[in-house]
């Protein structure tokens, strides 16, 4: 899952994209209001982590000129701002979910996956796909009971298949959700990480789980056990 980042105080920009990007996540960073707005307006996120004491333009004007363009993303605040109405500004503003400074980390991720469950209606944590059992707050996954071990990023690549089983997920929707930098060798750096995904949870004889829909994308089959 592909998410932005908006905070301008290093440290704390440093700590959080570090612990997000070691959870899975592809994550864009930026402290700047203005390239902040840039970056919401022009791709498409599953989470935005918006700071309200920005530079260049504060975080509520950012959120406001979202929610005018048409977009949907879910946005958590992260402020220093604890009063109620500061509060209540963000919430009324269109944003989905606040943290207050200084916060732990694991309830900044825990709030972060409940919006990302939220995007693709989803609230048990665990999704269950075939003979797969993803749990996406442990990020474990089993097939028929037995643990697979899966990189950070096969792990994300499977979630967000999983998001969407049944689905066709083309390798544009793939890139822009699961990858946070650019490549000319976009195609071909998804198909490989495909084939790693399908050496781990596939069975030998048996179909794959992921079908490759030619000149299309991929789709993870909701097949039974």
């Amino acid at each position: 899952m592909r998410l932005l980042l908006v905070e301008d105080y290093p440290p704390l920009q440093k700590s959080v994209a570090k612990g997000l990007r070691e959870a899975g996540f592809a994550v864009d960073v930026t402290g700047d209001g203005q390239e902040a707005l840039w970056y919401g307006l022009g791709n498409p996120y599953d989470v935005i982590i918006l700071d309200l004491m920005l530079p260049g333009l504060d975080g509520l004007s950012i959120l406001r000129r979202l929610r005018t363009e048409g977009r949907q993303t879910h946005v958590l605040i992260i402020t220093a701002k604890d009063a109620v109405p500061d509060r209540v500004a963000g919430l009324n503003a269109g944003a989905d979910d606040y943290v207050v400074k200084p916060f732990e980390f694991d309830e900044l991720l825990a709030r972060v996956q409940a919006l990302v469950r939220r995007g693709y209606y989803r609230k048990d944590p665990v999704l269950t796909v075939g003979p797969l059992r993803i749990d996406t707050a442990a990020q474990r996954v089993e097939r028929e009971n037995v643990p697979l071990e899966l990189t950070a990023r096969e792990y994300a690549l499977l979630e967000y298949l999983a998001m969407r089983a049944g689905e066709v997920v083309t390798r544009t929707d793939i890139w822009e959700h699961v990858y946070d930098f650019h490549s000319n060798a976009m195609s071909n750096v998804v198909d490989v990480y495909i084939g790693h995904l399908r050496k781990k949870i596939d069975r030998e004889g048996e179909p794959s789980l992921i079908e490759t829909v030619r000149g299309r994308g991929y789709v993870l089959r909701k097949v039974s056990q």
